[in-house]
């Protein structure tokens, strides 16, 4: 019985709160607003902790897509890796990776016209990497001899914008990397191939769009002047992204020099660390809303006490004991927490889903590395915010409720 008594009083101090004169609707708005202020608290929470975590995946998806989990190259600047086929054999028996693709990296000079020349790195492939398969725009992926006998390549938007570059376009490459077996025979004569551009790509990484080129392994390999079972590295996927650490150890210790493994997060850091840096001040910075709702429900529930102390007085008179006011009053901080909670996360998730099917709030590219905010949902950030939250709110009720089952009844019922 008497948590029914609990729970009716404190719903109709929630719904139903009324001051004692002039402007009696006042206390229902101030209650109100706490409960919105808890819902805004817990939606800009909720929402914070998905944009980040979206950024986190986003960018990650996009940077191992491109460059796969470990590089597998020489510790030896520029010099390849001259047991390439039988290296890539290997690793692909070890336990926990689950693809290794070879890669001819040759820094080029690439010429569409007499004044539209830049650099750029040429990336041979047998064939793109899935990620850079979807964000081809305009053309197709394919990278192989077109049927005129001319190699096929594939540019980044950014690079194409600034050469004139469209599909179909024919464009020189010059190759800037000089062997020494090249510097003692025939001096430094460059070597050059012509390709066809075959597909534009956007990854909106513009550290990846304004350099890299992609094209086939042989062609690369001709144009860096390598034999055939050579590679500048490899890339490898692993099954279990939480052991890329692990493995890439496992790859040093297993083949020695002059075999390096660097992680995709060694090799980009500098990203990493902005999202790193974005996934510890963001939520902290937000998470005050929610510490700010809590002590907004402390000035509400006392404002209520306030103008009920009379009602308190015959409560207390009629025999209701202060421990039962006092979990009233925590019933009541727990509901303004768990209404404002619920209304919070409806409308954290509701934007959440309209950002993520329609993209409502753009993004500049160069800045943020995407066009528009991404979200990533988590429901373990939703179970825990709103746990979090109920319960500062509940812990913010202990002070009125305290304050409520101290009233005495006699001074209570003359309180003016």
């Amino acid at each position: 019985m008497p948590a029914r008594f609990e729970r009716f009083m404190s719903l109709r101090y929630l719904w139903g709160a009324e001051g004692r004169k002039e402007g009696r609707s006042f206390l229902r708005f101030v209650v109100y607003v706490a409960v919105a202020g808890v819902a805004l608290g817990v939606a800009a929470l909720l929402l914070a902790l998905a944009i980040v975590r979206g950024f986190s995946e986003e960018i990650e998806e996009k940077i191992v897509g491109f460059g796969a989990h470990i590089q597998v190259s020489s510790y030896v600047q520029d010099e390849p890796l001259d047991q390439g086929t039988s290296l890539q054999a290997q690793l692909r028996e070890m336990k926990g990776i689950s693809a290794v693709s070879p890669v001819v990296e040759q820094p080029v000079l690439l010429r569409h016209s007499k004044n539209e020349i830049d650099g750029a790195v040429l990336l041979g492939m047998d064939r793109l990497p899935a990620h850079l398969e979807q964000r081809i725009t305009v053309g197709d992926p394919a990278v192989e001899l077109t049927d005129g006998g001319d190699p096929g390549l594939v540019v980044g938007q950014e690079m194409a914008t600034r050469l004139g570059l469209e599909v179909g376009d024919l464009v020189t490459a010059f190759a800037l990397q000089q062997r020494e077996n090249e510097r003692s025979v025939g001096g430094r004569r460059p070597r050059v191939t012509q390709f066809r551009v075959r597909g534009i790509y956007d990854t909106s990484l513009q550290d990846i769009d304004d350099v890299y080129v992609f094209g086939d392994a042989s062609t690369a390999r001709q144009l860096g002047a390598l034999s055939s079972p050579s590679v500048s590295r490899l890339n490898v996927t692993v099954s279990d992204p939480s052991r890329i650490d692990s493995l890439a150890a496992q790859i040093e210790n297993q083949f020695g020099f002059p075999v390096s493994a660097r992680t995709i997060y060694q090799q980009y850091a500098g990203l990493f660390a902005w999202v790193d840096l974005q996934q510890s001040i963001i939520p902290l910075v937000i998470g005050v809303i929610v510490i700010v709702a809590a002590f907004n429900i402390i000035g509400t529930l006392l404002m209520l006490i306030l103008e009920k102390t009379r009602e308190i007085g015959v409560l207390k008179s009629l025999g209701t004991s202060g421990r039962t006011l006092k979990r009233l009053f925590l019933v009541l901080g727990l509901l303004i927490g768990g209404v404002g909670t619920s209304i919070g996360t409806t409308l954290a998730l509701g934007f959440a889903l309209l950002q993520k099917h329609f993209g409502l709030v753009s993004l500049p590219a160069e800045a943020y590395y995407m066009t528009t905010a991404p979200i990533g949902l988590n429901p373990l950030d939703f179970l825990l915010v709103a746990v979090v939250t109920i319960l500062l709110c509940g812990a913010s009720a202990y002070i009125p409720a305290r304050v409520a089952a101290r009233v005495e009844p006699v001074k209570a019922i003359r309180f003016e």
